[in-house]
């Protein structure tokens, strides 16, 4: 981590509709022992309960909502452009049958919480669970916006965390 500066979650600069929905982001989660990584460009960042939160979405089916489910930290992290194809990757294979950080050239980290990230982000997210929900369709208000985003059973969970450190190359 010798080359990450902690910071407080005020001093993150990014534009968060950038960094989130054009850049892309890893959704990390599990520990030494086993995780997984996901490609996300939905979620947030901003504040509840008085405390800076990141939220973000993620279905059932994918692998890495296991290891949400299991444990209470996890880390969103944000790279430079030249990770696009592995971002890519990690977006659009499962790692129940491949290993993303051999197939990516990836190198896995610990943030001093346990929770795994990558060398190569610039920036991480430590985040800490504090709210999960289900969408449904029987919360959706505007029903344009949802359009040809989800079937029948296939919603996301929603996830709203306390970010409790922030890694900065």
């Amino acid at each position: 981590m010798s080359e990450f500066k902690r910071i407080s979650p005020e001093e993150i600069n990014d534009n968060p509709f950038k960094l989130i929905g054009k850049d892309w982001g890893l959704v990390t989660g599990g520990t030494k022992d086993g995780f997984n990584t996901m490609t996300i460009s939905w979620g947030g960042i901003g504040v509840m309960w008085n405390k800076p939160v990141a939220f973000t979405f993620i279905r059932p089916q994918r692998y890495t909502y296991e290891f949400l489910e299991k444990d209470d930290i996890f880390t969103i992290s944000f790279y430079d452009e030249s990770y696009r194809k592995a971002l890519s990757l990690c977006g659009s294979k499962s790692g129940r049958d491949i290993n993303k950080p051999a197939e990516t050239g990836l190198t896995p980290a610990f943030t001093e919480e346990g929770a795994p990230y990558f060398e190569q982000a610039r920036l991480v997210l430590v985040c800490k669970k504090l709210y999960a929900q289900d969408l449904g369709d029987e919360f959706v208000t505007e029903r344009g916006a949802v359009k040809g985003f989800y079937g029948t059973d296939d919603w996301h969970r929603m996830y709203v965390s306390e970010i409790i450190g922030v890694l900065q190359k």
